[in-house]
């Protein structure tokens, strides 16, 4: 499945934005040159506990275009995230620490990591261009980072242009680098037409190499005029030959990767005083990689006919001879057979001679990875065709560390799940280490500890390598009050249900996968119930659980939607207004068979749900409150005067009906937070806060009569999370300056369960989980002990109860069923639950319009809340799907309330 890096639809929508583990030893601390200055400590209320920050751990979830090796430290190692910072190897842990959770709100673009570079000549320093887009979308310039201590502190110089970790190219590289015999010289390759630059004081001062005669020329669609798509990609990597300097002098021989189809890669050799392109170069492509073996004197190219990292359908490898000046075509297969370009390109300094490279953009049937050990004179694949579509792999994959890597897929051959990878830009043979690899992808990065193998006939590992590195772009949250505590809308992965914060959940959402879940609800008095939407290349753009998200079925949808829009729950499950993109604000009652257009409110409006009565829906939009009393049917324009523009989110307090907190606004505009008592027919701003983007709530505070509110926020003249015990009288920070990860608008919610826990949305940091260390009295709500219940398949007696149990569906190992329930007694059923024993190893996947649990062979159906009040002569029916192996019999017998019923 293909990983999109922010559609930048979305982001044109959203202020340019959609979008680990704990840190291990002390959090990475910015202090900049230039730029805004930190906030001190006095400026805000500091709270008597303070916080832990952990993410909810996923592992990866994003696209990891660069990973660099230090040359001279063994397990010195740090990988680059399009929009998500950067990271450093611990090898104790075998996990990434994050090195940018300090960058602020106001310099969000430099969470957008293009390059990275560590020194040679001395290892504790590490460098960062950082930037997220060269057009309007990113406020600030871009900035080259500088670290003595690994990445632990950081300071900035600010350039004079703009750089895109987000851009078209950004898996070509490295753009920045480090002179190996003279540690304080640097060189920056720009895009955009401002060329080559320089540092000559170790990152802290740079200017522009004017005498470098070519700043680019490609974009990948001139026609764009959005500033993204054609946007020249200019200097796109810089490559030493040490051998032609000693310690303390300046390196002269130095390689240039320039976006020109004609004139790619540029030479100097008096130390950058004067450049010339290289005579003999190949030509119509541009060169992704440049890499040096100083051991053989072979600078090798891997090439595309685009700049990717999604694109690219031809491509060659190319080796030259820095001593004679030779050209060789070196490519693993003849350029009329690819259907990819190259870009992932490494040397193994242990085995001179012995390299790698990847095709990058061969999406389908996998990625392919090539190794070469006579310098590029013959090479062998990482898999091949035995005889189609049946392929033999070199190498073993396990996933069971990031299971969800697979997608739930069971593709046809040749395809497999998981995937060896696909944007596999990145590929990287430790210099220490011929035994060890890694790559990255465009949702992890894999790797792996016996490479060799490969060599001798064996098969090499592959397992992730990606704890501690969390990259998810969160669109949405949701913290039930019983089942899992967390729910999660994600770009690119869909979501999740997290039961447990700190194991990687074994599956994301499906029945239906979404590219981008973008927002999801569940029923407050039904939690059980949840319901999903989000983007996806055709329908289904819905999926609806009645089992607090453990199980999805998918939705109908009406006619015309293209994106996921905003979706809300009624307040006990039994209806949904959805307001998708593409389409007007629909409603329906049960799980979507029928939608009927809303009235009273426009189309594109966010919606959300009154989380008490399950009639009252509301809606905003363009600075109006909607709200309606009839189930989403129709709505009625109420409150206006709030913020005309900017990004705006609101909720509904849970337990109280028509307590809205809504925030949101632009800077050129109303900004803030406000509240309405009244169901939103007036609202009332706070004036103790400036600007405040998404707002939510958790457990109330021991003695406090009302439910914790968090925002994201700046209050008293400081950008951070927030929260407030007395309703919003009064506010304390809650996060650090060390811990704000960039922008944090887009949710935001408490734990219901948990006092002062907080679940925090980043974008490209995953999901931010904040836990007090003052458990404010609250404590944490006993898990409740449950009823014992009836054996539902012991049958006591004769209920008033016909069912029919019929297969309208089966295929090899799976199959689907519905069942219908009639009531035939005399009086009508309060709710249901209905038992039945599998007659084989049947196990139920997923089922619509009831929720079930499975013991065994041991299935009980329960109402779904909706659907609970069966009058006499009538039928409620509901549906599974299901697996089998020995045998797929029918049930012989069914009971209600543990009674048995009539079968036929």
């Amino acid at each position: 499945m293909r990983l999109s890096a922010r559609p930048i639809a979305a982001l044109l929508a959203a202020l340019a934005l959609t979008a680990g583990l704990s840190i291990t030893g002390s959090p990475a601390v910015a202090r900049s040159d230039e730029g805004p200055t930190a906030a001190e400590a006095s400026d805000v209320s500091i709270a008597a506990d303070t916080y832990s920050w952990k993410n909810a751990r996923i592992d990866g979830g994003g696209f990891v275009p660069g990973i660099v090796f230090n040359r001279s430290e063994k397990n010195l190692a740090y990988a680059r995230t399009d929009i998500g910072g950067a990271y450093r190897w611990d090898q104790p842990g075998k996990r990434w620490t994050p090195l940018l959770d300090w960058v602020d709100w106001d310099r969000w673009g430099w969470s957008g990591v293009v390059s990275l570079a560590s020194d040679t000549a001395d290892p504790d320093n590490v460098y960062a261009a950082v930037g997220t887009y060269t057009n309007s979308w990113d406020p600030t310039n871009g900035a080259v980072l500088r670290s003595s201590d690994r990445g632990a502190s950081w300071k900035a110089a600010t350039l004079p242009f703009k750089l895109g970790g987000n851009m078209p190219g950004r898996g070509m590289g490295e753009r920045l680098a480090v002179d190996p015999n003279k540690n304080s010289v640097l060189y920056l390759g720009a895009p955009s037409g401002k060329g080559l630059w320089r540092s000559t004081d170790s990152g802290v001062t740079w200017s522009e190499v004017t005498a470098f005669p070519n700043p680019g020329n490609y974009a990948q669609d001139p026609s764009d005029t959005s500033g993204y798509g054609n946007d020249n990609q200019g200097i796109v990597w810089v490559t030493f030959d040490e051998r032609s300097g000693s310690a303390g002098s300046a390196t002269k021989d130095i390689y240039v990767g320039v976006a020109d189809k004609e004139n790619t890669v540029y030479r100097s050799t008096d130390g950058g005083s004067t450049w010339s392109r290289i005579a003999g170069q190949p030509t119509g492509y541009l060169a992704h990689k440049g890499v040096l073996d100083s051991a053989t004197g072979y600078l090798y190219l891997t090439t595309s006919d685009t700049g990717g990292p999604y694109d690219g359908a031809k491509g060659q490898v190319w080796r030259y001879d820095t001593a004679s000046g030779a050209w060789k075509d070196v490519s693993p297969v003849a350029l009329a057979d690819t259907y990819y370009g190259f870009s992932g390109l490494s040397v193994d300094r242990q085995k001179p001679g012995t390299l790698m490279a990847t095709a990058y953009s061969s999406w389908w049937p996998d990625t392919q990875i090539f190794r070469s050990t006579d310098s590029g004179a013959t090479w062998t694949k990482a898999w091949d065709y035995t005889s189609y579509p049946s392929r033999q792999n070199r190498y073993t994959q396990d996933v069971s560390s990031v299971p969800w890597l697979s997608w739930g897929a069971n593709p046809s051959p040749p395809e497999t799940a998981p995937k060896l990878g696909w944007m596999t830009e990145s590929l990287e043979i430790d210099p220490f280490d011929s035994n060890r690899m890694m790559y990255g992808t465009g949702a992890t990065v894999f790797g792996t500890e016996n490479l060799t193998a490969w060599d001798s006939g064996g098969q090499f590992k592959i397992t992730p390598m990606v704890k501690g590195l969390e990259e998810t772009a969160v669109n949405d949250l949701a913290s039930p009050p019983s089942g899992a505590p967390l729910l999660s809308a994600l770009g690119d992965i869909g979501g999740f249900r997290h039961t447990d914060l700190d194991a990687v959940p074994a599956m994301m959402f499906t029945s239906p996968n979404l590219d981008s879940t973008t927002s999801l609800d569940f029923a407050e008095t039904s939690p059980g119930t949840v319901v999903r939407v989000g983007n996806a290349d055709a329908a289904p753009h819905i999926g609806f659980s009645t089992d607090n998200g453990a199980n999805w079925f998918q939705g109908s949808e009406p006619s015309g939607v293209t994106g996921g829009g905003t979706v809300a729950a009624a307040a006990d499950g039994s209806g949904f207004v959805w307001s998708p993109e593409g389409a007007a604000v629909h409603r329906t009652t049960g799980y979507g068979n029928f939608w009927t257009a809303s009235t009273g409110i426009p189309a594109g409006a966010t919606v959300e749900s009154d989380r008490k009565n399950p009639k009252k829906f509301y809606g905003f939009k363009a600075g109006t409150f909607y709200v309606s009393t009839d189930g989403g049917a129709t709505f009625t324009a109420k409150a206006t005067g709030l913020p005309a523009e900017g990004n705006v989110r609101f909720k509904a307090l849970p337990g109280t009906e028509g307590d809205i907190w809504l925030a949101g606004g632009a800077s050129t505009g109303s900004y803030g937070l406000w509240r309405s008592t009244d169901s939103g027919a007036s609202f009332t701003k706070f004036s103790n806060v400036e600007q405040a983007d998404s707002v939510g709530f958790g457990k109330a505070a021991s003695g406090a009569s009302y439910q914790t509110v968090f925002v994201s926020a700046k209050i008293g003249g400081v950008r951070g999370i927030f929260r407030s015990t007395d309703a919003g009288a009064h506010w304390t920070r809650i996060n650090d300056d060390a811990h704000q990860w960039a922008w944090t608008g887009a949710a935001i919610t408490g734990d219901p369960r948990v006092y002062g826990r907080v679940y925090v949305s980043t974008n490209g940091r995953g999901i931010q989980v904040g836990e007090s260390s003052d458990s404010g009295g609250g404590g944490t709500d006993p898990e409740p002990t449950p009823t014992p219940t009836p054996d539902p398949t012991d049958p006591r007696g004769d209920a008033a109860c016909a069912v029919t149990y019929t297969v309208t569906n089966r295929w090899s190992g799976g199959f689907q069923a519905d069942v219908k329930v009639t009531n035939t007694g005399d009086s009508a059923y309060s709710g249901w639950k209905l038992g039945w024993t599998f007659p084989g190893d049947q196990k139920v996947t997923q089922m619509w319009n009831a929720s079930h649990q499975q013991e065994g062979a041991k299935v009980t159906a329960t109402d779904a809340g909706w659907n609970g009040t069966v009058a006499p002569g009538s039928s409620v029916g509901f549906g599974f799907t299901g697996t089998w192996t020995g045998g797929n019999g029918e049930p012989a017998g069914f009971t209600l309330g543990g009674e048995a019923c009539t079968v036929g």
